[in-house]
């Protein structure tokens, strides 16, 4: 999976939204969202359990890279409040820029 940062993914968009690789999106080196490329060539059905597929198998490695909980991971998809944040133990260990 490729990080990376806002304003890269802002600047360039529309070449990294052409790529076939995930790319999870960071601001300040944490991860605030994903983008998962689903493949055109599939029926819709089968583009979408691609998807949630390869959705899984992102938020394992990011648990995994991290050390978070699902339930650390979901607080950052809370939009009602401000994004929480991450503890001592977990800091620096996002790649990428920011």
């Amino acid at each position: 999976m490729r990080h990376v940062g806002v304003r890269e993914f802002r600047d360039r968009a529309t070449g990294l939204l052409k790529e076939a690789e995930p790319i999870a999106v960071e601001r300040h080196g944490k991860v605030i969202g994903f983008y998962i490329p689903v493949e055109s060539k599939m029926g819709e059905e089968e583009e979408l359990k691609e998807a949630l597929a390869r959705l899984d198998a992102s938020v394992k490695r990011v648990l995994e890279e991290t050390g978070m909980t699902e339930d650390e991971l979901a607080e950052y998809f809370d939009l009602s409040g401000p994004a929480p944040e991450l503890p001592p133990d977990h800091r620096g260990q996002a790649t990428g820029g920011g």
